[in-house]
């Protein structure tokens, strides 16, 4: 399954209907076909002060006046969720997430403090990196255990903890797409170097703000047994067919002796 630049935008379509937004470090997936209808799905909200990009980039692909019928999120941390209140003054839709991540979008909680002691230069950054809560209650609808998703119908959420206690990925059966959120990236994402340059190479969850690393190397098997044949991570470019299973076993094999930093092993 062939991935193709667009012709206009910042983006890559993966398939027809699913298009993925670098949004700085991080990356934003518009689910929905323009050819079809000029409404989408939003998965996560990119980084604060994004919100006119993402608005903009959604009126090229879907045209003026498009609205998605709702945003869902992987997790709560501030490059996911950063320009989410921006973009419900625009658009007042409802916001989907796991039960697990509520406190974090309601108000009540604020992330673990990060792990500075892991490899690389944004980790030693990490501590200038917000981890407070954002309240956005009044548009937050919680999941249910089942995997359903209310405005995907085609789609399944899988939860995925260990990065946050309730971190989801999306997966559709159909052609095999799955939207990973932080559960693994294609980036290492601790390398300043490499977030930089976007070079691409399969890791772990962002090891900084990772909590539970016994439940992150779960969550990892866990998405390599539904064989995806493409997926999208928050952080990297889209990784498709040979190269993604293998990398993706690669992963699962060596998890607790490359990803796992010193300090939490």
């Amino acid at each position: 399954m062939p991935m193709t630049s667009v012709t206009s935008g910042m983006g890559i379509e993966v398939v027809p209907d699913v298009f993925c937004l670098s949004v700085q470090i991080v990356n934003v997936v518009f689910i929905g076909d323009p050819k079809k209808s000029n409404e989408f799905v939003l998965v996560d909200a990119g980084m604060p002060g994004s919100h006119e990009l993402i608005i903009s980039e959604a009126e090229k692909r879907f045209g003026e006046g498009c609205k998605p019928t709702s945003i869902v999120l992987t997790h709560g941390h501030f490059d996911h969720v950063g320009a989410l209140k921006g973009l419900l003054n625009k658009w007042d839709v409802p916001v989907y997430a796991h039960p697990l991540e509520a406190p974090y979008l309601s108000g009540r909680s604020d992330y673990p403090p990060p792990n500075q002691e892991a490899e690389g230069l944004v980790a030693k950054m990490s501590p200038m990196f917000p981890r407070h809560s954002i309240d956005v209650s009044s548009n937050l609808e919680l999941l249910n255990e089942e995997g359903f998703i209310p405005s995907l119908a085609d789609w399944r959420f899988i939860h995925t903890p260990g990065h946050t206690p309730g971190h989801i990925s999306l997966f559709r059966e159909s052609d095999r797409a799955l939207i990973v959120g932080d559960a693994f990236t294609t980036v290492e994402q601790e390398s300043l170097y490499d977030v930089m340059t976007q070079k691409q190479e399969m890791h772990g969850p962002p090891a900084y703000f990772t909590t539970d690393w016994k439940a992150a190397e779960e969550s990892v098997k866990k998405l390599q047994s539904v064989n995806p044949s493409i997926a999208i991570s928050g952080h990297g470019l889209p990784i498709a067919d040979d190269e993604l299973k293998t990398n993706l076993k690669k992963l699962v094999d060596t998890f607790a002796e490359t990803e796992v930093p010193e300090n939490k092993k």
